[in-house]
């Protein structure tokens, strides 16, 4: 059997071609792809060179349909809507044993180590495959990944309902970190951005005030918000150099840091900025992918719970372009016009 798959053979070298179908072992499913997400991660490996090693298939933010079941899969059948997690830990080393699963060094993944989801079908362990209602759309299942990192990143604070929270990049990540915290009790949400709409767009999802980063002195503005203590958590989800530098201003005396987003740029400071994890002892950290123990862990079975309640809302105005997997390679180029995609590009895998 053949499908059809975006294959990357090299630097923008994306080519739509004829595969052979992936094998099902006993305890797979064989999961028909209806949408992946492009992720930030997914670009460099398109438009530079990122790629583990070539050909590869990418794509690993996705939703579909239960096609085939391997003989031992028991909590799964023909036809189940699932979402999919796409860490394949060894769950035999110390990280693992310890319910770290992202910290595992043996691990592989869907769409970077093995092939992924730009295709019209993937094949994945019954485990990670995360059943969710009828009633939710296949675009949103293809949402899971993203907000379970978001979720992830809490989880990586000691957080506590009532709190004040700045969030840092209105992007999608940073869209769902604002909905976990209202989700979780925050008192009040600040989101931080260089796009009025994207920050408008967030006050209708639960933050509590914008603040555009390209105003003049944007820190008084925000810190009012705080009476200027500053906030109890700061999560960055922008991955920039700068933004990095604006959580050690903005958070409060023993506050938390929680660095989501991945930078890609060497970054410095100054000895006075440094400096403030000293004067202000507050607790930084970092957050990698979303995963805990039971296996996948709680962050995913929380998504699918909210999800399904309502309480973890999804409208289109979060996709910025769906396009057929048959102009995949048209998909990537958007990415090389700066500022264009605004939003998630969703790969359709039946066109």
């Amino acid at each position: 059997m053949f499908m059809k798959a975006g294959v990357l053979y090299g630097k923008e070298d994306l080519r739509y071609e004829d595969v052979p179908t992936p094998s099902l072992a006993s305890g797979d499913v064989l999961v028909k792809v209806k949408y992946t997400g492009i992720c930030g991660s997914d670009i460099p490996r398109v438009n530079g060179e990122a790629a583990r090693y070539y050909p590869i298939i990418l794509g690993h933010e996705f939703s579909g349909v239960v096609d085939k079941v391997g003989s031992e899969v028991k909590n799964l059948k023909v036809g189940d809507r699932v979402a999919g997690a796409p860490l394949l830990p060894c769950k035999e080393c110390v990280d693992c044993r310890n319910g770290d699963y992202a910290l595992c060094k043996q691990y592989s993944f869907v769409g970077s180590r093995q092939a992924g989801s730009f295709a019209e079908y993937v094949t994945i362990p019954e485990e990670n495959a995360i059943k969710f209602d009828n009633s939710i759309s296949f675009e949103q299942g293809a949402f899971f990944e993203p907000m379970t990192i978001a979720l992830h990143g809490i989880n990586r604070v000691d957080f506590k309902p009532g709190s004040t929270v700045a969030i840092i990049g209105g992007g999608n990540i940073g869209l769902f970190t604002t909905q976990w915290a209202r989700i979780l009790g925050a008192e009040k949400i600040v989101v931080f951005d260089v796009d009025n709409d994207r920050l408008n767009l967030l006050k209708h999802y639960g933050a509590t005030e914008g603040v555009n980063v390209t105003q003049e002195d944007f820190y008084n503005t925000a810190l009012q918000y705080t009476n200027h203590r500053g906030f109890d958590y700061v999560f960055e989800t922008a991955g920039s150099t700068e933004t990095i530098k604006y959580c050690f201003d903005l958070v409060a005396n023993k506050g938390s840091v929680c660095l989501i987003g991945t930078p890609n740029q060497k970054i410095s400071f100054e000895i006075s900025e440094w400096e403030q994890i000293n004067r202000k002892e507050f607790n930084l950290t970092g957050s990698w992918m979303s995963y805990s123990a039971p296996f996948p862990g709680k962050e995913w079975e929380l998504t699918a719970h909210y999800v399904n309640n309502g309480e973890l809302q999804f409208d289109d105005s979060f996709i910025y372009h769906k396009i057929g997997l048959s102009e995949i390679d048209a998909a990537f180029k958007m990415f090389k016009e700066p500022g264009r995609v605004k939003g998630k590009i969703l790969i359709d895998s039946e066109r």
